[in-house]
């Protein structure tokens, strides 16, 4: 086979794309090798030591060499025992550090890819190829391996003896090969075929799980336990049904197989009499060798099956991690301020607050409409900037853009007057303070999660950062203060107390640029207070930019920017606004009337 011709092979079963991934362990796959071949050698010549006992031993009524055929007997049964004791703790090893590094990379290359692809993939789909894939793949690069170099190694050492004691014989016995290679052919389609519609409902499955445990309230709330559990049998009902055809083509397959192999044995049979009358140890022999080839035949087949199925999970993964962000920084912006994990602090520049938008035109990667048409904005530093609208209206377009979620169509975002894109994200991301409307905790205290937003960051800045949110008297509350566990997402807290320790973590950021997504959307009336008094305190010496729903926090902005259908309609202070009588007064004075009304039968 020529070079061109194995590299096409190796990138028809897709293990080419994984062997940078492979090969740094190539020296214990190389020992593995060796071990498994030492082991096939000694099982096939056992088989040896047995046409010498019988034909030695039993037809010539000697024990002559009997103490000598002990010794070399137990000396292969150790050499045996230690060879597959080495091959079997590599091939472990092997696999658990390929996992490994499948995982980190896949794990690693999640977190450079932009908002876009997490909003076009469901946890289930990601999950799937992170953990699921790449225990396939660690499986495949180790024990599928190991079990190909034992049982293909046992075949051709096997066959080596057969040719050499009777190779009349022994080709007829090898006859059965060639059936091999056309039932191979014949599977191999519907195999790749059925796996790869398995893995696919399987991400289904494992999507539709997630949601189930993650939305379990809602689920209750809603009381839809019926039509859930309705969803997900029918999803495992098809999964059951692909997985019973698939298994049902791998039973015939090797049943089909079993039988080729078994052939072999008939023709001993059959064809005994080539063999000498005075050979009943070569006969015996050859009946080992014809029985015991059904074993390596059935190893192999299930190692060629495993190698088929998981061609479906490499593709799998090599998808997810060749995928390109959208937003990316050049080549020469990570030579001067390295990447998200290896940064270049030396040369990063101080970060003032201005922002500005020049000739923007904006898209959604997944949207056909122009979001943003040659828009342009100066925000200087120590700027308030309102963004308002109705729900769903786009109000997070701009912010996006400022802090290069997504890039600009057209146009360009400056900060500090230039180009975004001349520096790195990290860079960007450093300098940002961003507090969700729906906060996220990680699991583990309130100190820890405080700490993500500055790690370095001393007992009195986390009490500073704690005074000036005013969340000192929340985490006073808890049990063991700072030390509190949140639990996963936060779920041990309540809604304002992630809010308020998620505006403290972003304070103890110390950013020069502040965003806050309707931090008070979601909150109740005293912690909303308690949200706006910090907000007025820690924007002073900040940009900052506030998407707000309840237009009554907004109305001190310097600008005040109405979106409505994912556009910027109006734009201008809140007199301005009031007095010109378009979407932002009516959005105003139907709100504020909404209010009032509340407090009137609020008093009754």
């Amino acid at each position: 086979m020529s070079k061109a011709e194995k590299q096409t092979h190796l990138r028809f079963f897709g293990i080419g794309k994984i062997i940078p991934y492979i090969k740094p362990y190539g020296r214990v796959l190389v020992v593995m090798a060796f071990w498994g071949l030492v082991t096939s050698l000694i099982d096939v010549g056992i088989t040896l030591f047995q046409r010498y006992a019988v034909n030695h031993f039993v037809e010539l009524g000697t024990l002559d060499t009997l103490h000598w055929f002990i010794i070399a007997y137990i000396v292969a049964i150790c050499v045996s025992s230690l060879s597959t004791y080495i091959s079997c703790t590599r091939a472990m090893a092997v696999e658990v550090s390929i996992n490994r590094d499948l995982r980190s990379a896949a794990f690693t290359h999640l977190q450079t890819l932009s908002f876009s692809y997490f909003n076009q993939n469901s946890v289930g789909y990601i999950h799937a190829r992170v953990l699921s894939d790449t225990s396939r793949i660690g499986s495949l690069a180790s024990w599928s391996f190991m079990d190909a170099v034992w049982h293909s190694s046992y075949l051709v050492f096997a066959s080596v003896v057969m040719l050499a004691i009777n190779a009349k014989l022994a080709l007829m016995v090898l006859a059965i090969l060639p059936m091999v290679v056309v039932l191979f052919s014949f599977f191999q389609k519907k195999l790749i075929k059925a796996n790869r519609e398995i893995r696919e409902i399987n991400s289904t499955i494992t999507s539709n799980f997630n949601e189930g445990i993650t939305g379990a309230k809602t689920v209750k709330t809603l009381a839809i336990e019926k039509g859930m559990q309705t969803r997900f049998e029918g999803d495992t009902t098809k999964m059951r049904t692909r997985s019973v055809l698939a298994a049902r083509l791998r039973g015939l397959f090797a049943c089909t197989m079993t039988f080729a192999s078994s052939l072999a044995l008939a023709v001993v049979l059959w064809r005994h009499e080539l063999i000498a009358a005075d050979e009943v140890g070569t006969f015996s022999m050859f009946m080992s060798y014809a029985q015991g080839l059904m074993e390596p035949i059935r190893w192999l087949i299930d190692s060629i099956s495993d190698l088929i199925s998981t061609q479906v999970n490499i593709e799998r993964f090599t998808n997810l991690v060749s995928v390109k962000s959208d937003v990316i920084d050049s080549d020469e912006v990570i030579k001067k301020y390295g990447d998200n994990f290896d940064p270049l602090k030396e040369n990063w520049e101080e970060l003032r607050g201005d922002i500005e938008f020049r000739d923007v035109s904006f898209t959604y990667p997944d949207g056909d409409e122009e979001v943003l048409s040659h828009f342009s904005l100066n925000i200087p530093f120590g700027s308030n900037i309102a963004i308002v609208g109705e729900t769903g209206a786009g109000k997070s377009t701009l912010v996006n853009l400022v802090c290069r979620f997504y890039e600009p169509t057209k146009g360009q975002v400056l900060i500090d007057g230039i180009d975004a894109r001349e520096r790195s994200q990290l860079w960007l991301h450093s300098h940002i303070g961003y507090v969700l409307q729906n906060p996220h905790l990680f699991s583990g205290t309130v100190r820890d999660n405080l700490l993500y937003g500055n790690p370095d960051a001393t007992e009195e800045e986390i009490d500073e950062a704690i005074r000036l949110v005013s969340a000192d008297e929340v985490i006073s509350r808890l049990e063991h203060g700072l030390d509190t566990d949140v639990g996963e997402g936060g779920e041990l807290l309540s809604t304002g107390e992630k809010q308020l320790i998620s505006f403290a973590r972003a304070i103890l950021a110390k950013p020069r640029i502040l965003i806050l997504d309707e931090a008070t959307a979601s909150v109740d009336t005293i912690t909303e207070q308690k949200i706006q008094s910090a907000i007025n305190e820690v924007i002073n010496g900040r940009t900052s930019i506030v998407i707000a729903h309840r237009l009554s926090t907004v109305r001190n902005a310097d600008l005040i920017l109405a979106v409505r259908d994912g556009k910027i309609v109006e734009k201008g202070t809140h007199k301005e606004l009031i007095a010109a009588k378009g979407y932002y007064y009516d959005m105003y004075t139907r709100q504020y009337q909404d209010e009032e009304t509340a407090k009137i039968l609020n008093d009754y």
